[in-house]
C-alpha cells in the first residue's frame, strides 16, 4: 500500500505504536503528570469515608467515578448531599447514569456472543431517559457524566453546544466503549469526550501512541476488578505518567463490577471498599516517587477540575 505512513501522519496518527517510549510534553494546567481517580463511590457516606481516608493516607483524590450502580438509585436529597460533600472538598465527580444496557429489557448483551454488541443504549426512549437522569444530576450540581455509547457522546456534545444542558458539562468516554488505539481515541475526542478511558490491558507503546494522537487526558487503570483481568500496574505507574501525561490513574480492585456495585450492598461494604482503594492509591504514589522522583502529582482541588456547582 503506497503512501500509508504519509497518510497516517497527515491525519495526525502515528504509523506504529511508540516503541521508543518518548516522554509526553503535555501536562495538566498545574504542571502535574498525573492525578488520582477513585472509582465506585456509590453513596454520600462512602464519599465521607473517602475524604477521611484520603486525608489519613495523604492522597490527593482529584476525581471520583460515582454511582456505578446507577444514579437512579439515589433520591434527590442523597444527590444533593453527595454534591455538597464533593464541592466542600473540591473533588471532581463523574456520575454514572441509568438506565443502561445491564438494566434494560434486552438480554442480548449478557449472552455468550452478545457480549460483543457493546454497552449501547437501545432505542431513543432509553437514550432520552438516560439524558433525563443527567438532568436530575445537574439539578444537584454535578457537572460530569460517564458515557459508554459514542452516539450518546455525540448527542451530549451537541446539547452542550446548544446549552440545552449546562455548557460546562464534561463527558468521560468509558472503558466499556472498547476503544484501544489512536484512531479510536481521536474519534472520542472529536465526538466531544473531555477525558478518555481506553481498554485496560494496553502496553506502554500502545499508550504512548494514543497520547501522540489526542490532547485530552488519558484515564489508565493501575488496578482492575478480577472479572476484567485483575492486574496491578503499580510499578509501571511512573513510566505510564512519563509517556502518557496528563493522565488519571484509575484504582478499581475487587471481584467484579456486578458484585461490588450492587445497590443493595450495605454502607459498611462500600466504606471498606473505598478505604482499600485509597490505600492502593497511596501505595502507587509511593512507588512512583521511588521509581521516578521527577514525576509530579497534581495538588488536590485544582482550578480546572469540574467541581459540583452550588445550587440555587
Amino acid at each position: 500500500m503506497q503512501g500509508l505512513e504519509e497518510a497516517l501522519e497527515e491525519l495526525g496518527l502515528p504509523a506504529t505504536d511508540n516503541h521508543t517510549l518518548p516522554g509526553s510534553e503535555s501536562r495538566f494546567p498545574d504542571g502535574g503528570h498525573y492525578r488520582i481517580e477513585i472509582s465506585g463511590v456509590e453513596r454520600a457516606s462512602s464519599l465521607e469515608t473517602l475524604v477521611r481516608e484520603a486525608e489519613r493516607q495523604s492522597v490527593p483524590v482529584h476525581r471520583i467515578i460515582a454511582t456505578v450502580g446507577g444514579a437512579t438509585y439515589l433520591t434527590h436529597q442523597e444527590l444533593d448531599d453527595f454534591a455538597d460533600i464533593a464541592r466542600d472538598n473540591r473533588i471532581e465527580v463523574v456520575m454514572t447514569l441509568g438506565p443502561r444496557r445491564a438494566w434494560d429489557t434486552g438480554r442480548q448483551i449478557v449472552t455468550q456472543e452478545g457480549l460483543v454488541s457493546g454497552m449501547r443504549l437501545r432505542g431513543m426512549d432509553r437514550l432520552r431517559h438516560w439524558i433525563r437522569d443527567f438532568e436530575r444530576c445537574t439539578e444537584a450540581g454535578f457537572r460530569g457524566a460517564l458515557v459508554a455509547d459514542e452516539g450518546a457522546l455525540w448527542l451530549m456534545d451537541q446539547l452542550r453546544e446548544r446549552e440545552v444542558i449546562p455548557p460546562d458539562s464534561i463527558f468521560k468516554l468509558s472503558v466499556f466503549a472498547g476503544q484501544a488505539n489512536p484512531a479510536g481515541a481521536r474519534i472520542a475526542e472529536m465526538l466531544g469526550a473531555d477525558t478518555f478511558n481506553p481498554l485496560a490491558d494496553l502496553t506502554l507503546p500502545m499508550l504512548s501512541a494514543i497520547r501522540s494522537a489526542i490532547r485530552i487526558p488519558l484515564d489508565v487503570y493501575l488496578c482492575l476488578v478480577n472479572s476484567m483481568g485483575g492486574f496491578v500496574r503499580f510499578y509501571e505507574a511512573a513510566e505510564i505518567a512519563r509517556i502518557a501525561a496528563p493522565c488519571y490513574f484509575k484504582i478499581e480492585p475487587g471481584p467484579s463490577e456486578a458484585e461490588i456495585y450492587a445497590p443493595w450492598n450495605p454502607p459498611s461494604f462500600h466504606d471498606d471498599m473505598i478505604r482499600e482503594r485509597v490505600r492502593n492509591a497511596a501505595v502507587a504514589m509511593e512507588l512512583i516517587e521511588r521509581e521516578n522522583p521527577e514525576i509530579r502529582c497534581s495538588p488536590a482541588g485544582g482550578e480546572d477540575l469540574h467541581i459540583p456547582r452550588a445550587r440555587g
